[in-house]
């Protein structure tokens, strides 16, 4: 998966918000049919959201473009994906995941509708939303090859509050488990370690401090819910141009060392070897993509 700042989430009903949205500039939009739509209006959204896909490819290629389909209980799910698998689609936000058999209960609705949309390549990203899932975080993101993404959760009054039961503060200290857990996950199934979610709105000086503590964790992204986040969001987990510098040089420190037979050597002041080198081009390769997709 594309690594993704900032994830934007809009009601699928609302298709006048989709244009607001695009110019915050996410690196992609979930547009939701779970729980911002209305239970009558569930199956109307269904045609709108479609609607919606072809008109965010028809200005831009560039986002990407998910759906938050309603969970496997509710019976919805294969309704919702027939509709909504259409050229344009990236993936798929699957909700209330609990075990590896709900992922490959995805997959067999999905084999079907690619093939009957003309899609292919579609992704999970898959949000960890209940102690059984914390406790199987790592059979889930390795269940499938198109899980491609999961959340580690710090919400404060979402479904991980209520299955958790933690009391949320800013600094996330209630959360540090489950989220370095699932952290830890994602990076042994080498898919992408998204966090959030930040719900004073107004609060941006909040939101900062929030996500640069997520980054510090290893989150390489976050969910927003409100286009004002955005830009926050993209800043905080975009490579600064000091630290692209410090990489650069370190890696090319260690090259020209290397060259000359050694394996260790000091730069900035700092004791460098094969291990920090190592870093350093991973660190790059990831600064080089998020460049390329900004």
């Amino acid at each position: 998966m594309r690594p993704y700042r900032s994830i934007l989430f809009l009601p699928g009903h609302r298709p006048n918000w989709v244009d607001k949205a695009l110019k915050a500039k996410p690196d992609a939009i979930v547009l939701d049919l779970e729980d911002s739509v209305p239970e009558p209006e569930k199956v109307s959204a269904r045609a709108t959201v479609a609607e919606s896909i072809a008109r965010v490819r028809e200005s831009t290629e560039d986002v990407g473009v998910f759906v938050r389909v309603n969970p496997l209980d509710t019976r919805l799910t294969g309704g919702d994906l027939e509709a909504v698998v259409v050229p344009g689609l990236t993936g798929v936000f699957a909700p209330k995941i609990e075990r590896a058999t709900d992922v490959l209960r995805y997959d067999a609705l999905l084999d079907h509708f690619e093939v009957r949309g003309g899609v292919e390549g579609l992704e999970y990203i898959v949000p960890v939303e209940t102690v059984r899932a914390i406790h199987g975080c790592l059979e889930i993101a390795t269940a499938s090859p198109r899980v491609g993404a999961m959340i580690g959760p710090t919400a404060e009054h979402a479904d991980i509050a209520r299955a958790v039961g933690y009391e949320w503060t800013p600094e996330g200290t209630e959360t540090l488990y489950h989220r370095s857990r699932i952290l830890l996950a994602c990076r042994e199934a080498g898919i992408h370690a998204i966090t959030g979610l930040w719900e004073d709105l107004a609060n941006l000086d909040g939101l900062r401090d929030f996500a640069r503590r997520g980054r510090q964790l290893g989150f390489r992204g976050m969910i927003a819910i409100h286009p004002t986040h955005v830009p926050v969001i993209n800043e905080v987990f975009s490579p600064s141009e000091e630290d692209i510098a410090f990489y650069w040089g370190l890696a090319e420190a260690y090259e020209k060392a290397a060259a000359e037979g050694k394996g260790a050597l000091r730069y900035r002041g700092l004791h460098i070897d094969k291990a920090h080198y190592d870093k350093a081009v991973d660190w790059l390769a990831r600064a080089e993509a998020i460049a390329g997709e900004a």
